[in-house]
């Protein structure tokens, strides 16, 4: 029963210590393989997408990339199946030297989102390298008097490779004199020695020719020889002996050339020449170039060339003292000189997997790029800290042990700042530190998010009328603050009706240059004012566009000359024909000519001039500058002429002048002729008075019947514009005249031109300008009192200010 629940409890530990490491394994954020050197191309190393719990479907759209620092292409990955696979040959002796463990890190970087794994894979060692002798021969002199067990060094081999690869055993071609010795010296060094076996004589055999094989301990095993020869001197009994066995020394690796490292002494109890002792350097392990000087007379060593802590950390020296005596004697001892390391490796940064350009719409956190770094030193003189360039968006987030992710810290705006230069500083803890730099150029790409902006919301563009055909009238421009092709503007018109006609058959504005052109001649008595709307839009994605008002004002040129309104009464070719009495006085109003003029302003005032008679003498009428109303200028008498024609010259005020001329007939007759005459009309008798009394009812039964219409006209109108819906941005052309009649016989020509202010926007204006007449002084109260102002407001248009108490008929034409 006890050992049931002993059972329990241990098969409860072993869950819970499975459970913990699994746990720890998956927090520490690597995958380990590993993989044996000189591997073929293609050798399955392990299942990585699988182990990093990655989709394969995912492994091409996130970019699956893996990155390996200073090792090449070694090791790849088959994206179609995710299996981590040999891609070149694998040297594990070149990758890390004689170190116990050897592993290839590699980083696995994929996008959206980025994420890193490590992975290390480790190189196990097989047995590629043979033992190897440094030498392809071995000399040793030893005297005939050496005693049995006299051990004699020998170099041993050295194999590249490690663990039990790397253990060597040894073995001596048969001969009954020596055998080998190894034994284990204090830094777990194996030293081999040849052992004397029996007493030489060198009478009977000078010299042997031995054969040294070492043997690893791999399989298959490999081996290495060496001819080992061996000459018998004659006597000299007593070797060369040093204080110690071995020596101990250390020296920093930034250690001069020529520095002092020890004074090695040996002495020989024999005299004389035989006591002179010499030494040389036999071998100095690591095998590589000379970094140490023996002085073969006091034994001094010295530094001769630069110690390298990263690259030894110890030295195995062997020293041979030497006497003169015939044969020489020879002594040994091992100098093991440690190097302490120095802080004399800056840091070293990577930087890999750069996200370029960066989009200024990114989100804080984006992950910009992935550094490392490294320091050769060990301890302190190792330990590396990055710091980035202050006051910048952006920061450094430690992802591993020496790896960083530079990440947004910020928002960006390319318009402000498009590129940033920052500097990665790396820097060990040595004293003093030592750093690196590194530079990041991290660029912003432009993002749509800037409108076209005119530089103000409405422009006003005079042209005159009659302009030629697709003329320009007018550039706008537009600024974008976006780059490449979200600043790239085209312009458009903002389509609408301007009356019965699309604005484009107006005005068109060129994509690209923004220039405005006016496709047809403009009309000022047709439309004033044309408003409308450019838009300028970008080629971004999506686009952004933005409106800008353009009033073209059509300025008015004085091209239509002054069009006489119809008489009320007249003769052939539109002459005014009057019947005026002899017995008026002066002032008498005869006439009014009445004209009007379809241009505006100064184009459109008129005056009036009576042309002088054939003979050039004074006449009994004058005509109004402005009014237009022929009015005697004294009283009639029997000399003058009963039948008077008078020539009206109206002109306007523009630049040429344009002129009309109005022909006025005045027929002077006696009150009693004119009593009769009207009697002769209503008997049917026939004469020109009858046919002048006639032409005169017509003319009041056509102002009659024009004035009915106009009524009917006004009240249809009227019910229309009430029951219809007002559309907005019609425009209709229209110059209505304004004629009235008064007891006193016309007003002098007045012309309210209503033209349609077309702008898309608000109801239509009118203007309207009027004409008074000017009343003589001596005109009776019964006739009606009038008074006129003339003026002239600041657009160059005559305006009239009129007080008048006669009743008028106003006929709209």
């Amino acid at each position: 029963m006890l050992s049931s629940q002993e059972g329990e409890l241990t098969t409860r530990r072993l869950l819970l210590w499975l459970l913990l490491l699994a746990a720890w394994e998956a927090g520490s954020g690597q995958v380990h393989y590993s993989v044996p050197e000189e591997a073929k191309h293609g050798t399955f190393v392990g299942r990585i997408a699988q182990d990093l719990r990655l989709e394969l479907a995912e492994l091409v759209p996130r970019l699956f990339r893996v990155a390996s620092k200073g090792r090449g292409d070694l090791l790849e990955v088959n994206l179609q199946n995710g299996i981590l696979f040999v891609n070149s040959r694998i040297d594990r002796e070149e990758l890390c030297g004689r170190s116990a463990v050897c592993s290839v890190h590699l980083e696995v970087i994929v996008d959206r989102p980025l994420q890193v794994f490590h992975v290390e894979v480790e190189v196990k060692d097989i047995n590629d390298n043979p033992p190897v002798f440094s030498h392809r021969e071995q000399r040793l002199q030893i005297v005939e008097s050496k005693q049995p067990d006299s051990r004699f060094p020998l170099e041993g081999a050295s194999d590249m490779d490690i663990g039990e690869n790397a253990v060597l055993t040894y073995r001596l071609s048969q001969n009954e004199y020596f055998s080998l010795e190894s034994s284990t010296s204090s830094k777990r060094t194996k030293r081999l020695s040849l052992v004397l076996k029996k007493s030489l004589d060198r009478e009977k055999t000078p010299e042997f020719n031995l054969l040294l094989t070492a043997t690893d301990g791999g399989r298959p095993e490999l081996t290495g020889t060496v001819q080992l020869l061996i000459v018998i001197l004659d006597i000299n009994d007593n070797d060369p002996e040093f204080e110690q066995s071995e020596y101990k020394v250390r020296l920093l690796e930034n250690a001069a050339k020529d520095t002092f490292v020890i004074n090695l002494n040996a002495t020989d109890r024999d005299e004389g020449v035989n006591g002179e002792v010499t030494y040389t350097l036999v071998s100095v392990r690591p095998s590589g170039r000379p970094v140490f000087t023996l002085d073969e007379k006091n034994g001094e060593v010295r530094v001769d060339g630069t110690l390298d802590y990263e690259e030894n950390k110890l030295y195995e020296i062997e020293v041979q003292a030497t006497d003169k005596g015939s044969p020489p004697m020879t002594g040994h001892c091992l100098v093991w000189v440690e190097i302490l390391d120095a802080n004399d490796n800056a840091p070293e940064l990577t930087i890999t997997s750069l996200s370029l350009p960066v989009g200024e719409d990114a989100q804080p956190s984006t992950v910009i790029a992935l550094i490392s770094v490294s320091d050769r030193d060990s301890g302190v003189n190792g330990e590396v800290t990055c710091i980035l360039t202050p006051n910048t968006p952006f920061k450094l987030l430690s992802t591993f042990k020496n790896y960083y992710s530079l990440v947004l810290d910020g928002t960006l705006d390319r318009e402000s700042v498009s590129a940033y230069e920052l500097v990665v500083t790396a820097r060990d803890g040595g004293s003093p530190s030592l750093s690196a730099t590194a530079s990041v150029s991290v660029e912003v790409a432009d993002v749509n998010d800037n409108a076209p902006a005119f530089a103000q919301p409405e422009y006003t563009v005079f042209v005159k009328e009659n302009n030629p055909p697709g003329c320009h009238i007018f550039t706008v421009s537009a600024q974008d603050a976006d780059a490449q092709e979200n600043a790239r503007v085209s312009y458009s018109l903002v389509e609408r009706r301007v009356g019965e006609r699309a604005l484009s058959s107006y005005v068109s504005v060129h994509a690209e240059s923004g220039k405005v052109y006016a496709l047809q001649p403009l009309d000022h008595e047709e439309l004033e004012l044309l408003q409308f709307q450019v838009s300028a839009r970008d080629a971004g994605f999506p686009p952004l566009g933005s409106n800008v008002t353009l009033q073209v004002f059509v300025l008015d040129e004085n091209d239509n000359a002054p069009a006489l309104l119809p008489a009320g009464a007249g003769v052939a070719g539109g002459a005014l024909s009057e019947l005026v009495p002899r017995s008026v006085g002066a002032g008498h109003v005869v006439a009014k000519v009445r004209a009007v003029d379809a241009d505006s302003g100064y184009n459109a005032w008129l005056s009036f001039e009576l042309q002088p008679a054939a003979g050039g003498a004074a006449g009994p009428f004058r005509v109004g500058l402005y009014t237009g109303e022929v009015s005697t200028t004294r009283a009639l008498d029997e000399a003058d002429a009963p039948r008077q024609r008078l020539l009206v010259l109206v002109r306007d005020h523009g630049e040429p002048a344009l002129t009309a001329t109005a022909t006025v007939l005045v027929s002077l007759v006696e009150s009693g002729q004119a009593l009769k005459t009207s009697s002769r009309v209503s008997s049917g008798g026939p004469g020109p008075e009858a046919a002048l009394v006639d032409v005169n009812v017509y003319l009041i039964i056509a102002i009659c019947a024009v004035s009915s219409l106009l009524v009917l006209t006004l009240l249809l109108y009227t019910a229309l514009r009430c029951s219809a819906p007002p559309a907005e941005g019609a425009c209709v052309p229209g110059k209505p005249t304004l004629v009235c009649s008064s007891a006193v016989g016309s007003w002098s020509y007045s012309q309210q031109r209503r033209q349609r202010v077309c702008s898309g926007e608000g109801p239509p204006k009118t203007d309207l300008m009027a004409f008074s007449p000017s009343l003589p002084p001596g005109v009776d109260g019964h006739e009606g009192v009038e008074k006129s102002e003339i003026g002239l407001n600041p657009s160059g248009q005559v305006s009239f200010v009129q007080v008048s108490y006669i009743p008028e008929v106003c006929i709209n034409f």
